[in-house]
C-alpha cells in the first residue's frame, strides 16, 4: 500500500500540473468542483468493493443504512477528520498571508514531527532513539527540498500570526492524520464502510465550498467549467490516492505515510527536471534527497550491524585504554 502511495501520488502530481498548464479554450476547471467530484468518485468505488466484500449492492445499502442509523455519537466521530482538514486548509491559507514562501515550507514540515507525537500520544506507539533521529533527519530533508530558490518576496502581514498559523496547521495535520489512523484501525467495521462515511462527510463539506470559494464563477460559467479528459483523470487518481491513504494508515501508519510522501517528493522533482524541465537539481535538492533516504533506511531498518559493531568495538577500546 506505501508503494501505491508513492507511485499515486507522483502520478496526480504531474497530472494535476498538465491540467493547470496546458492550453485550454474558455474558462479552465474549477480546484473546488475536481474535489468535489473526487470524493464522490471515492464514495461511489468505495460502495462498490463494499459490494463485492458483503455480496451484492442490496446487502451493501442495508450494511451502509445501518452503520449510519446506529449512532449518531460514531457519525460524529468520523466527521471529525474533515473538519480538521477543512480548518488546516484555512490556517495555511492565513500563513501564506503573513508568511513568505521560505519560512512557510521549512516551517510546515514540522507536521512529521508533529504526527510522530501524537502518534506516541494517541496512540501509544514506541519509538525508539534511533526512529526518532530518523524522523529528524527526514523533517530536515523535506525542508531542504521544498526550501524555495530564487529571490525571496517581501512579504506584508504579521510574522508571527502567520507562524502561529502554520504551527496550528502542523498540529490539525498530524491530529487529522492519527485521529483517522485510530478510527481505522481501532474499528470492526470495513474499511470500505470507513471509506464511505468519509467520502460522504468530505463531500458535503467540499460541495459548500464550490460555492463559498468559487460561486461567482459557478455562476457564471457553470459547474462543471473547462472540463476534459485530463481532469478526469486528476480527480480519478485523487480519489484512488483517498483510498491508498486509508489503506496505508489501516496497514501501516501515518509515521510511514510522512515517508512515503517525502519519497513521492524527490520522484517528482527528478521528474520533473528530467521530462518538464521546470526543475533544476541543485545542492540543496541533492543533500535533501540524501537526508530523505538516510532517514528511511534508519527508520525502515534500524542502524547498520556493521555500524554497530564498528562503535562497540571503539567503545571497547576507550574502556581499555582508560583502565590503563
Amino acid at each position: 500500500s506505501l508503494l501505491m502511495l508513492v507511485a499515486q501520488t507522483v502520478s496526480v502530481v504531474f497530472a494535476m500540473r498538465l491540467s493547470r498548464t496546458l492550453a485550454v479554450e474558455g474558462p479552465r476547471y474549477l480546484n473546488t468542483t475536481a474535489v468535489f467530484f473526487s470524493e464522490v468518485m471515492k464514495l461511489t468505488c468505495s460502495f462498490i468493493f463494499l459490494s463485492n466484500e458483503v455480496g451484492d449492492p442490496a446487502a451493501a445499502v442495508k450494511t451502509v443504512k445501518s452503520t449510519f442509523s446506529r449512532s449518531g455519537v460514531e457519525l460524529l466521530k468520523v466527521s471529525v477528520p474533515s473538519l480538521l482538514y477543512t480548518v488546516q486548509n484555512n490556517l495555511l491559507f492565513i500563513a501564506l498571508s503573513n508568511l513568505s514562501g521560505a519560512v512557510y515550507q521549512v516551517t510546515y514540515q514540522l507536521k512529521i514531527l508533529t504526527t510522530a507525537v501524537l502518534s506516541v500520544i494517541i496512540l501509544g506507539k514506541a519509538l525508539g532513539t534511533t526512529k526518532w533521529c530518523s524522523l529528524l533527519i527526514l523533517t530536515s530533508g523535506v525542508a531542504l527540498i521544498q526550501m524555495p530558490r530564487g529571490e525571496v518576496k517581501e512579504v506584508h502581514g504579521d510574522p508571527m500570526v502567520g507562524l502561529a498559523a502554520v504551527l496550528s496547521a502542523c498540529f490539525t495535520s498530524g491530529l487529522a492524520g492519527v485521529y483517522l489512523e485510530k478510527i481505522l484501525k481501532q474499528t470492526d467495521s470495513s474499511i470500505w464502510m470507513r471509506n464511505i462515511q468519509l467520502a460522504f462527510f468530505g463531500g458535503i463539506l467540499a460541495f459548500a465550498g464550490c460555492f463559498l470559494q468559487d460561486g461567482a464563477k459557478i455562476a457564471e460559467n457553470g459547474f462543471m467549467q473547462g472540463y476534459s479528459m485530463l481532469v478526469w483523470a486528476v480527480i480519478a487518481l485523487q480519489a484512488i490516492g483517498g483510498l491508498v491513504v486509508a489503506a496505508v494508515l489501516k496497514y501501516a501508519d501515518n509515521i510511514l505515510k510522512c515517508f512515503g510522501n517525502a519519497l513521492s517528493i524527490v520522484i517528482s522533482c527528478l521528474m520533473s527536471s528530467v521530462l518538464l524541465q521546470e526543475f533544476q537539481p541543485d545542492l540543496l535538492f541533492v543533500l535533501g534527497t540524501l537526508c530523505v533516504l538516510v532517514a528511511t533506511t534508519l527508520y525502515s531498518l534500524g542502524v547498520p550491524n556493521s555500524l554497530l559493531r564498528l562503535t562497540s568495538d571503539k567503545a571497547k577500546v576507550e574502556d581499555a585504554l582508560a583502565k590503563v
